[in-house]
């Protein structure tokens, strides 16, 4: 017979319940000699009385005996440290609900309200400290563990969706659908002679990936500047530095590593259907604007630009692309772009 020990490491109940399966099964043991069987499982370190004459009464010893509390209190410690792992840093969303469900059930904390208590606390409030408020709100309605894990659920996928500092993303022109890209070593000819910056394929590649950077965890709308870094190159960033497009009277928009005082590569992003307290997401739609630095900037006079694509184009080594720019006129489709 391979059924395991009672040693005080298994809760009482699951541990009967489950050699109760275990005999029922095997048609090797009669009901007759269940009880007895059992009792020669208990490790020989917990001391049982003789006058054992059922599986419910081994059951009612073995959770009053002083190992069951030790077995309570580990678990309860477990419960009290556990952290909840995102996924976007290797963890793994099923593994810990089902090991949070386990502490729980071995530490007999059966109440939806104190579940929910260490649930919270497992987050770890460095990346989570400004959307775990919102989580909190919405289990104040929770009655039941499944509507507990459900909620959960629907923040870690909401969680997911963010993007994060140092996170990659693609820009895709949404009235194209193709991507804002570069080319390592592939310069204007005209303005700034810096490396130029285009709307290419329809589907993102190596020359259409960016490093978002900005200074804190999350990335608020109206309220963060970043800077999207070429992930292809040697530290050159997504600005300007106030030339003329190759082809109209627009703001160059090139790939640099910020070369003098009228470069500028920090930007604001904003959309008309996010809410101004929201955080920036995978599949959000944005518009992108940046201060274009000239002599009047020093006095003052800031001129805020917004990025855009179009169909312009521009040739350099006889390939021709789609022409991105900077400009201060009215927003429209051709201004916004999709984060993924």
């Amino acid at each position: 017979m391979d059924f395991p020990k009672y040693d005080g490491n298994i809760h009482p109940d699951e541990w009967i319940n489950d050699i109760q399966k275990y005999l029922r099964f095997n048609n090797k043991y009669t009901s007759n000699n269940h009880l007895e069987i059992a009792i020669s499982l208990v490790g020989a370190t917990i001391s049982l009385p003789t006058d054992i004459n059922s599986l419910e009464k081994l059951r009612n010893l073995l959770r009053e005996d002083a190992f069951f509390t030790v077995f309570k209190n580990t678990n309860k410690r477990k419960l009290q440290s556990i952290k909840y792992i995102p996924e976007s840093r290797g963890g793994d969303t099923s593994k810990f609900i089902s090991n949070f469900l386990k502490l729980c059930y071995n530490a007999e904390i059966n109440d939806i309200e104190e579940q929910k208590i260490y649930l919270y606390k497992s987050l770890p409030m460095k990346h989570f400290d400004s959307i775990s408020n919102a989580f909190h709100e919405k289990m104040k309605n929770v009655n039941s563990i499944n509507g507990l894990i459900k909620e959960f659920e629907d923040f870690v996928a909401n969680e997911s969706n963010l993007i994060t500092n140092g996170s990659i993303v693609a820009l895709k022109h949404v009235a194209t659908g193709k991507y804002l890209s570069s080319i390592e070593n592939l310069h204007y000819r005209t303005g700034s002679g810096y490396q130029l910056v285009f709307v290419g394929s329809p589907e993102p590649g190596p020359n259409s990936l960016w490093k978002i950077k900005f200074d804190k965890e999350l990335a608020t709308y109206m309220n963060t500047s970043i800077k999207l870094q070429f992930v292809k190159s040697n530290n050159k960033f997504l600005g300007l530095c106030g030339n003329k497009s190759p082809s109209n009277t627009h703001t160059e928009v090139s790939c640099h590593n910020n070369a003098n005082v009228y470069w500028n590569e920090d930007w604001k992003f904003n959309s008309k259907l996010r809410n101004l307290q929201g955080y920036l997401k995978s599949n959000d739609i944005i518009n992108l604007s940046i201060i274009k630095k000239s002599y009047g900037y020093y006095n003052g006079n800031e001129q805020v630009e917004f990025l855009r694509s179009h169909d312009i184009q521009f040739t350099i080594e006889n390939d021709a692309f789609q022409e991105v720019v900077c400009h201060n006129e009215r927003l429209g489709g051709n201004d916004e772009v999709m984060v993924y």
